[in-house]
C-alpha cells in the first residue's frame, strides 16, 4: 500500500471563474518522463492551478534506502483552467509539458468529481494502491464519515470491497478500502 501526500492548488483556492468569466475547468497535460513535479511548480509560479498527485514508495539504491515522493500517474499532472488561447499557451509553453491530453491536442475537460473524488481520498489520507483501469461494475457513493460523497466503482466481495477511482480521460485507476463505509448504489 501506499501512503497518499497532498500536492494541492495554491492555498487551497480554486477559481471558478477565469477570463471573460468563463468557467474554468480541469484538464490534464502529459509531461515529459519524470519532469512532473518540475511542471507543476513551474505552473504554480506562473499562476496556474494545479493537482499532482503524489504517492510514497521506498526506492533502493546500492547503497540506501529512501521514502521518496512518486506521481501517482507517471507522465501526467492536472491544471484547472480556461480553454482560452493565452491560458494554453501559458501551460504549453512551460518547459516539460508536451501538450493537453484529449482531441486534437486541445485537451478534453475532466469532470470535476472525478478529480474531487481524488483530492478527497488523498486529503483524508486513505491508503490506496494502483488499480487496473474498469469500465463496468455497480458505481456506488460513500455516505458518511471522512468520505462522504465520494463515487466509484465497487470490486471485490464481503470484508474485500474496494471502491475504484478512475480519471476515465486517462483510462488510469486507483482503488482505495472501503471496509467499514456505508455505500450506496447510483
Amino acid at each position: 500500500m501506499y501512503g497518499p501526500q497532498l500536492n494541492f492548488e495554491r492555498n487551497g483556492l480554486v477559481p471558478e471563474l477565469g477570463i471573460g468569466g468563463e468557467q474554468s475547468r480541469w484538464y490534464a497535460i502529459h509531461t515529459v518522463a519524470r519532469h512532473e513535479k518540475r511542471v507543476d511548480q513551474q505552473l504554480r509560479e506562473i499562476g496556474v492551478v494545479t493537482f499532482l498527485p503524489l504517492m510514497q514508495q521506498i526506492r533502493r539504491w546500492s547503497d540506501r534506502r529512501a521514502m521518496v515522493d512518486v506521481p501517482l500517474f507517471s507522465c501526467y499532472a492536472f491544471v484547472r483552467t480556461v480553454q482560452a488561447a493565452g491560458e494554453r499557451l501559458r501551460v504549453l509553453r512551460t518547459p516539460g509539458v508536451l501538450g493537453f491530453v484529449g482531441s486534437e491536442r486541445v485537451g478534453t475537460p475532466i469532470p470535476t468529481e472525478q478529480i474531487e473524488n481524488l483530492q478527497m481520498s488523498i486529503r483524508q489520507k486513505v491508503p490506496f494502491v494502483d488499480h487496473p483501469f474498469l469500465t463496468v461494475g455497480n458505481r456506488v457513493r460513500i455516505r458518511g464519515g471522512s468520505l462522504d460523497g465520494v463515487e466509484g466503482i465497487l470490486a471485490g466481495h464481503g470484508r474485500d470491497q474496494s471502491l475504484v477511482l478512475s480519471i476515465e480521460l486517462l483510462h488510469r485507476s486507483v482503488s482505495i478500502r472501503v471496509e467499514g463505509y456505508d455505500i450506496e448504489l447510483v
